[in-house]
């Protein structure tokens, strides 16, 4: 690449040499991703025509990016240059202005040109005379250098690409100002700091700004609870930290809970034990020297190999230094925290359902123990026992957790700082959620208060300084006064978060008995010995709030499907009001919806023949209007506010009977609260699944629980049934 150097001097003669170096580390780092002349000149051209002045002509900087190229290519291929262009040292100059054809006819008139050049032209510049580069340029010219090099690198490394699926949504995109000697520091593995703090760096999700020259502090040891409203990118806050595409030291391990686990043979025991790796590559190692040691025994007679037997002595120390003998007790304990039964344990990962994995993604995100620990809603797929369980395991987390949650127990219980993302940033909170709104609150007050106080005396000085503009013996105080309005930091009117607003149509209310079961007995098709349900007593009235409860796998999905008449009962008899509309929210009512298309067209789909005007105005009752409605593909939706649209299609039919399967889950705390108010708005009746404290100290107002092949009623409602809960716990802990 000297030639490079020596090539760039000898035509530009009042290059300095830190453009030649920059010049030369740029064509040597680029070099392959040049793929003709032209394209040099696209790139590298910009630069030369600033350091030539404003007076060089764009034939002689092609013409020298050509030879460039020829030199670079010639490099790349041994050293031997390819073509008629080889530089052999002869020295290219630019004229001073356009070359016309007609001069070289004259040969002294050529010579004068020359002559005129070296007087007066570019070239008889002092070295002081620096050529000025616009900075803007340089960097451009780098940044579409780097572009092509990562386009490479990308192609050269994926594998080959699968078709896009439909439903695939676009990745969100995040840019981060980065220290420089902290990145030096990262890659030499001087920095073994296990704090983490991201500056200066944006987010976007398509065209939609998320955050703005945020800052993220994460103190090893904290437990942060990530709020906000639905849509400002908390989600994608997790993914794009899970990925590293926002730049975390490299010596950090990070897990983020988003995916079930694989099914496959793995037993669910072995699953989660496989997540240590340093412990599992120990064991192989092991297994590998006792088969060596038995061979040399076998051939020998004795072990003469002192070697092996030093390096398994070495293997039995580290694995007693990490406690592997304890591993599969403690792999099997959070195993058996989320539910799984000793039983389940050691079954096959491929016969548990989506739910199931991802316990078992869960389970082994704890057991791994990893320096950032990332949980997106965790208690969406656990019942009202895993969760404590996992409130009370997460009290002693060692290292860094930065969860997302819509239970408000659960954030009380497991979270030492609150994150508010909200007017694309985060703000910061010492302490626990209600401590984080009651702060909240009180600086929102003091910010308005300041806006409002600073408004008043800019207001106040602006009058004297109108009322005295044109007075001369005043003109020096109204200067003044104008000087220290400029430097006033100005303050901005407090941004408060929009309520949320949720609204079920009106119904005309009923009397009497809404749904009833009468010695009902449920069991699938050969599962006679075993049943479901034996012997279920129940009913509802037509404006009844009930809250179904107990452990997963107890038979709650089972008993909704027996009220909804999707089942038969295989004994006794299900009766319903003969004006009786129900209205079901699914738990996974995501896979209902088409997500190629937008809400609207959605909407038009499953009730054809309406004006547009109804679908919208539908929809608006549970804020899905605008672009939201009509342009958006749910794809590209949050979860929050797919299932916001899931309960307009639910209730456009005007229901006067609700049932809701876990409506809680993707929900933000504001919109639980809202649901809340408009559940107890409505004028009919709502049978509720749910383990969200919140919602059903709100909205009980009978309980049920289903346990023990039946259905009992809590008088005492919640508290009652805690209570249930954490005897069992204690008993099994016990």
């Amino acid at each position: 690449m000297q030639r490079v150097a020596t090539f760039l001097t000898e035509n530009f003669p009042a290059i300095t040499p830190d453009l030649t170096e920059y010049l030369q580390s740029s064509l040597e780092v680029g070099a392959a991703d040049f793929e003709d002349a032209d394209e040099l000149y696209d790139n590298m051209g910009p630069l030369l025509h600033q350091i030539a002045g404003r007076n060089s002509a764009e034939d002689d900087i092609r013409a020298i990016c050509g030879d460039l190229f020829e030199i670079l290519s010639g490099d790349s291929n041994g050293g031997t240059a390819v073509s008629n262009g080889d530089y052999n040292g002869s020295i290219r100059k630019l004229a001073s202005g356009p070359v016309r054809m007609k001069d070289h006819i004259n040969t002294s008139a050529a010579a004068a040109a020359v002559a005129e050049d070296a007087d007066g032209g570019i070239w008889n510049r002092s070295q002081g005379d620096v050529p000025k580069v616009d900075a803007r340029k340089l960097d451009k010219a780098n940044a579409k250098i780097k572009e092509k090099q990562d386009k490479r690198a990308a192609v050269e490394k994926a594998p080959a690409a699968e078709p896009k699926g439909p439903a695939d949504v676009p990745l969100a995109s995040v840019s981060q100002a980065v220290n420089r000697r902290e990145e030096r520091l990262d890659q030499k593995g001087g920095a073994k700091i296990f704090d983490i703090k991201i500056e200066d760096f944006d987010m976007s999700y398509e065209d939609k700004i998320l955050l703005s020259c945020a800052t993220l502090n994460l103190a090893y040891g904290r437990r942060y609870g990530l709020v906000g409203r639905n849509g400002l990118g908390k989600s994608t806050m997790l993914r794009l930290l899970g990925s590293r595409s926002l730049k975390i030291p490299s010596h950090l391990s990070i897990l983020h809970v988003e995916q079930e686990a694989t099914g496959d043979d793995t037993l669910a025991l072995q699953s989660v034990l496989e997540c240590d790796e340093k412990r599992e590559s120990l064991l192989k190692s092991e297994k590998q020297l006792r088969e060596q040691l038995k061979a040399t025994e076998s051939k020998a007679g004795q072990s003469a190999d002192d070697a092996l037997n030093k390096k398994l002595s070495q293997v039995y120390a580290e694995l007693e230094a990490i406690e592997a003998d304890k591993a599969p007790a403690r792999a099997a304990a959070i195993l058996f925290g989320l539910g799984f039964s000793s039983e389940m344990q050691g079954q096959p990962t491929k016969v548990f359902s989506g739910g199931w994995r991802m316990r078992l993604a869960l389970a082994r995100a704890l057991f791994a123990q990893p320096d950032l620990l990332l949980l997106d809603e965790p208690t969406n797929m656990l019942d009202m026992k895993a969760i404590l369980w996992l409130e009370d395991y997460l009290q002693s987390w060692a290292s860094t957790l930065l969860f997302v949650s819509h239970d408000r127990s659960f954030l009380e219980n497991c979270a030492t700082d609150i994150i508010h993302l909200h007017s694309r940033r985060l703000e910061y909170y010492k302490g626990d959620y209600s401590v984080f709104l009651k702060t909240k609150d009180e600086k929102l007050k003091n910010q308005q208060k300041e806006y409002e106080a600073q408004k008043m005396f800019i207001e106040h000085t602006m009058e004297f300084v109108n009322k005295f503009r044109y007075n001369a013996k005043r003109a020096s105080l109204v200067q003044s006064k104008l000087k220290m309005l400029e430097k006033i930091v100005k303050l901005t009117p407090v941004e408060m978060e929009s309520e949320v607003h949720l609204r079920f149509q009106e119904v005309e209310p009923l009397s009497g008995c809404g749904l009833r079961m009468d010695d009902v007995s449920f069991y699938y098709d050969g599962g006679q010995a075993n049943p479901i349900f034996k012997n279920v007593d129940i009913s509802t009235n037509a404006n009844s709030r009930v809250v179904i409860v107990g452990d997963n796998g107890a038979g709650k999905s089972t008993l909704l499907k027996l009220l909804l008449g999707d089942l038969e009962p295989k004994k006794g008899f299900r009766t319903m009001h003969r004006h009786l509309k129900i209205g079901y929210f699914a738990q996974h009512h995501i896979d209902m919806l088409d997500l190629d298309m937008t809400a609207l067209q959605f909407m038009q789909k499953r009730y054809p023949g309406q004006a547009i005007e109804e679908y919208r105005r539908c929809l608006g009752r549970f804020e899905i209007s605008g672009d939201m409605a009509v342009l958006q593909p749910l794809q590209t939706l949050s979860g929050g506010q797919k299932c916001r649209v899931a309960f307009a299609i639910m209730a456009y039919n005007k229901p006067n009977f609700l049932v809701l399967d876990e409506p809680t889950n993707h929900l933000d705390i504001q919109t639980v609260e809202t649901l809340a108010k408009a559940l107890n708005a409505f004028e009919g009746g709502v049978i509720l699944v749910s383990h969200d404290q919140f919602l059903i100290n709100l909205t009980c107002k009978e309980m049920w629980l289903v346990a023990n092949q039946t259905v009992r009623v809590l008088p005492n409602g919640f508290p009652e049934y805690k209570k249930i809960i954490e005897t069992e716990l204690s008993a099994r802990n016990g």
